[in-house]
């Protein structure tokens, strides 16, 4: 466990610890599919990343709960839903009309 997570500070400066599991499974989830890091680190652990992220007070959740980078440039545009994604690629409820 990182030691970050020992303190109540990080989950404070989020807003909860809900909010805090949301925006770090979001935002590792975007850093896999290729997002660039917001920070420079050397290390290559994701999670120690986006930890630093959020800490360097560069990713945020907006109030729609999406993972915004500060300055108000959104990693996903408004509107985006993943479960949309999936319906698409996955063809859910197609021919129902």
């Amino acid at each position: 466990m990182l030691e970050v997570f020992k303190d109540e500070a990080i989950v404070n400066k989020v807003g909860g610890r809900f909010k805090l599991s949301s925006l770090i499974q979001k935002r590792l989830v975007a850093l896999n599919r290729g997002a660039r890091p917001l920070v420079e680190l050397l290390t290559k652990n994701p999670m120690e990343i986006v930890v630093a992220e959020i800490l360097g007070d560069k990713i945020y959740l907006d109030n729609s709960g999406h993972v915004a980078i500060a300055g108000d440039l959104f990693l996903h545009p408004r509107g985006w839903s993943y479960f949309d994604t999936l319906r698409k690629k996955l063809h859910w409820n197609e021919g129902v009309a």
